[in-house]
């Protein structure tokens, strides 16, 4: 269930926003990161939300405010979508995107690139499995667990691991299926306890929380009752966890959201300046501010736009 009320959008608030990436005519598809004390921010540039033409831009800031391109990730004949960052434990930078290819009915496989210093990343790797997007990953106790979800046929979330973050083997076949499951949030506790926020499209469209303990084989879930998009999850370090998700009750916005797994509750604690095209945040909690890297149309064009939200103890 959600809620607006307004004690509790009186627990965070919006203290500046930013907007970062404009240079293409649809930029949209975000992930952030601090790498090595720096800011890296990635997301798809293209013509529309849906042409074939994706690639992606990896910018990078050492204060968050002055922003300049530190990459661009291109194939040839191929949509480059959804990156996503992950910081993993050899020090090296990884990102993990959706490599889309056909015309009439696209064939959605994942790739990875790795880099040392977030600015020459190696040839793209194939990884997962064909026709499943492994639309989000994340390291915890020297392995890396990814959630991924079959682009065709029938529809599913799998759950992934592997030991060196490219060999991904299927841990959980069936994480999750009915209503169309497909993009994640994935979070841990320092108790070992995984958290998972699983978008839902179809008939059954509303979100699910799933929650597993170590070795992640069996899953309990709960029906959030709203529907959201492009979610992403962070746990703070005082224990609190958060999402960035779209929320389509009443006008579309890109939102940040408190989540209770005990109570299986998703609670709106404030909307960032957003409308139309919008969503696909990335979070960091860094200098006791939460940043947030997101993508909106509210300002005609689809730009990507960096806010700092302040949250109350």
């Amino acid at each position: 269930m959600t809620s607006s009320s307004p004690t509790h959008r009186r627990t965070a608030e919006v203290t500046a926003v930013h907007r970062i990436g404009d240079s293409a005519p649809h930029s949209a598809f975000t992930d952030l990161v601090r790498y090595a004390g720096t800011w890296f921010c990635a997301f798809r540039e293209a013509r529309t939300h849906l042409s074939d033409d994706g690639v992606l831009r990896v910018l990078t800031s050492t204060d968050g405010r002055a922003w300049t391109s530190a990459a661009v990730l291109r194939q040839d004949g191929v949509d480059l979508r959804d990156p996503r960052f992950v910081a993993r434990p050899d020090g090296r930078l990884q990102l993990f995107a959706a490599a889309a290819t056909g015309e009439t009915r696209k064939t959605f496989d994942t790739v990875t690139w790795l880099s040392g210093d977030g600015h020459t990343w190696g040839d793209p790797i194939p990884v997962g499995e064909p026709g499943v997007w492994v639309w989000r990953a994340a390291w915890h106790d020297d392995a890396m667990y990814g959630v991924g979800y079959a682009t065709r046929g029938p529809r599913f979330a799998r759950l992934y691991r592997s030991i060196d973050g490219v060999d991904l083997r299927p841990w959980v076949p069936t994480l999750f299926e009915g209503g169309y499951p497909n993009e994640s949030g994935l979070a841990f506790d320092p108790d070992g306890t995984a958290h998972c926020l699983l978008r839902r499209d179809g008939d059954s469209a509303s979100a699910q929380l799933g929650r597993a303990r170590p070795p992640y084989r069996e899953w309990t879930w709960t029906d959030l009752g709203v529907r959201v998009g492009g979610p992403a999850l962070l746990r703070l370090p005082d224990g609190r966890m958060l999402a960035g998700v779209r929320l389509l009750d009443g006008d579309v916005r890109t939102a940040i959201c408190a989540v209770d797994p005990e109570r299986g509750t998703l609670t709106e604690l404030v909307a960032l300046p957003s409308g139309g095209d919008t969503s696909y945040p990335g979070l960091v909690w860094h200098d006791d501010l939460l940043w947030v890297s997101y993508y909106s149309s509210h300002e005609e064009r689809t730009c990507v736009y960096l806010a700092e939200v302040g949250l109350a103890d």
